[in-house]
């Protein structure tokens, strides 16, 4: 039996999701970027193999075991990420499009997102999300002025951190360029 390509991408998207909303720590929980990038790692085996339905019992067993373990981080991180998206949605409404002569605002929010006249992504929100209660105080986002993230008044040296981190969080290294111009270089010799 062959499941079809859209099965197959919305089984994908289900379990992502799914493993997204248990493993939600984010770089700051972790006390460095080895450790932090090892946990992705970790995270994108177990979601594959349960994709391809490698070893599902064990990897069930294994997820389980985390959220009893984590149930009160998972929920914490749940609730910081609401209490962001609502931010964000909250400035998305405080800074209307000013040009919605095409309809593109009203396309954009049905398909899920909205964009503010600063190009500021907001997720949009069908029936809200209740806020956990009898928990300490959320976290309020850091950064402030015209960008949500903070990324507005980031100095030089930390978009240059930003850029090298993102660059080694993706797999790429000064090394594996360098290495990839020789064997493209020497490739293309050809010797008669």
């Amino acid at each position: 039996m062959v499941i079809s390509s859209s099965n197959s991408h919305n089984k994908e998207i289900a379990i992502r999701k799914r493993i997204a909303s248990i493993f939600n720590k984010r770089e700051e929980d972790f006390p460095s970027l080895r450790e932090y990038n090892d946990y992705l790692e970790e995270v994108e085996d177990m979601t594959f193999n349960l994709i391809e339905g490698f070893d599902v019992p064990a990897i069930e067993e294994k997820i389980a075991r985390y959220q009893e373990e984590n149930a009160e981080q998972i929920m914490i991180n749940r609730a910081r990420k609401a209490e962001e998206l609502a931010a964000a949605l909250a400035a998305s409404k405080a800074h209307p499009a000013q040009n919605d002569a095409d309809g593109a605002q009203n396309q954009s929010s049905q398909m899920g997102y909205s964009v503010g006249t600063q190009g500021q992504y907001a997720p949009t929100f069908a029936g809200g999300q209740p806020r956990p209660t009898g928990m300490a105080p959320q976290p309020i986002p850091l950064g402030g002025g015209p960008d949500m993230l903070g990324y507005a008044t980031d100095d030089e040296e930390m978009m240059k951190l930003r850029a090298e981190r993102g660059g080694r969080a993706g797999g790429w290294s000064a090394e594996l360029s360098k290495r990839r111009a020789l064997e493209e270089a020497f490739g293309s010799i050809w010797i008669f």
